[in-house]
């Protein structure tokens, strides 16, 4: 006997990559007009400039005394990492800091660290290339779904708490920026400056600004531990060009070493191999290949930043990279950690800013080894981004 009731599809997102609000996964005028309103309002905070650094280096000294406080003893760095550079674009974002036994901090942390795991699981790839069939199958993409709207529900309590102090005469913050925008009164002023586009937006450079700054400096520490006489080779520059004075961006154009030592932990590092997701804007072939407009592509960064065309030994660390045979630093065409284009990372300068002050900080104060017996393992752990295996550090406080 057949039956009248009604059988509808799950709803489901398109995929859980592809979206149309924020600025990282966007497209079209949605995305130029955010990334247009990120890049200047992170102007207006100085980012680039001295003041950003300066915020950078008070953060820094935060992490200096956690450190400090393991006294040379064993200790995981991630959810140290994660806070330290949760902390510098949370000023930016939210204004203010967050104290380390916030529960509500740790949590943030934490959802940040699931969602990009998770992201690189087999069934969330999966799912990303069959979304309507997967849709019906449990798995890690509905977990993905449920904390990116827990981490949705944070970001809109904290706008909205802003939004009830707003001083459209003096805005503080990115957020406030970003509601000044919604109260202009100009042609269609929500047709991107709404609520759905800040909570996305700022998810976008929360995430971002967490996990690949964070990722890249526990690369960085770790591949110090395996080449020791290259750490040395860092600290005698730091030591001769800043001393014991505080590390400033001027000091890198002295310390061509040291430059080509964090270019060459990006590029080895790799935290981002697929890049994000993007798509033709018109018929192409590429290498014989037709790819149609709109398909969607996986860019290989890993292609890239490994090719032997242009790094003499691509899958070892190797800092010579950068450098002439005098020493110099050189640029090399084929470093595109940030990829490349219009649709380049917003916060390139931003992160080049906190790897240079955030490392030559951490190896002014400390020599980084392993804790006896372990073996250092530089195979990536599987994520969406490329973060070390589970280790340990100890840090032996140089002063």
């Amino acid at each position: 006997m057949a039956s009248n009731r009604k059988y509808s599809q799950p709803e489901c997102a398109e995929t859980l990559l592809i979206i149309s609000r924020g600025m990282a996964l966007s497209n079209g005028h949605n995305w130029k007009t955010m990334k247009r309103f990120t890049l200047s309002t992170f102007r207006d905070f100085g980012v680039g400039k001295r003041i950003i650094e300066n915020q950078i280096n008070e953060e820094t000294n935060c992490l200096v005394q956690t450190f400090k406080s393991y006294k040379g003893e064993p200790f995981d760095n991630t959810m140290i990492m994660n806070a330290a550079f949760c902390n510098i674009i949370a000023s930016i974002l939210f204004g203010h800091r967050f104290d380390s036994d916030d529960p509500e901090f740790e949590r943030l942390l934490i959802i940040v660290m699931d969602i990009t795991r998770l992201l690189g699981s087999p069934i969330s790839l999966l799912y990303n290339a069959y979304p309507s069939l997967f849709c019906w199958l449990p798995g890690s993409h509905k977990t993905i779904v449920k904390i990116t709207d827990e981490l949705h529900s944070v970001i809109r309590d904290m706008f909205t708490k802003l939004r009830n102090q707003l001083d459209v005469s003096d805005p503080r913050t990115f957020i406030d920026y970003f509601l000044v925008k919604q109260k202009e009164k100009k042609p269609d002023p929500e047709l991107y400056f709404h609520d759905e586009n800040l909570t996305s937006l700022v998810s976008d450079l929360l995430c971002a600004g967490i996990e690949t700054s964070a990722t890249t400096l526990r690369w960085a520490l770790l591949l110090m531990m395996k080449y020791p006489e290259i750490q040395k080779n860092v600290q005698k520059e730091i030591k001769k060009v800043i001393g014991s004075t505080e590390p400033q961006m001027v000091h890198r154009n002295h310390m061509p070493y040291t430059d080509a030592v964090i270019h060459e932990v990006q590029r080895f590092a790799n935290v981002v191999p697929t890049n994000l997701p993007h798509m033709t804007t018109q018929d192409v072939t590429l290498k014989g290949f037709f790819l149609p407009k709109g398909t969607h592509i996986m860019p290989s960064m890993t292609s890239v930043l490994r090719d032997d065309k242009y790094f003499k030994k691509p899958d070892e660390f190797y800092p010579q990279h950068f450098l002439d045979s005098d020493g110099n630093f050189v640029k090399n065409e084929a470093f595109i950690p940030f990829s490349a284009g219009k649709r380049s990372c917003a916060g390139e300068i931003l992160a080049k800013v906190q790897l240079f002050l955030v490392f030559t900080k951490l190896l002014q104060n400390f020599t980084f080894t392993a804790p006896p017996g372990a073996k250092l393992d530089l195979t990536g752990a599987v994520g969406f981004t490329l973060h070390p295996k589970k280790h340990e550090i100890c840090a032996i406080s140089q002063n």
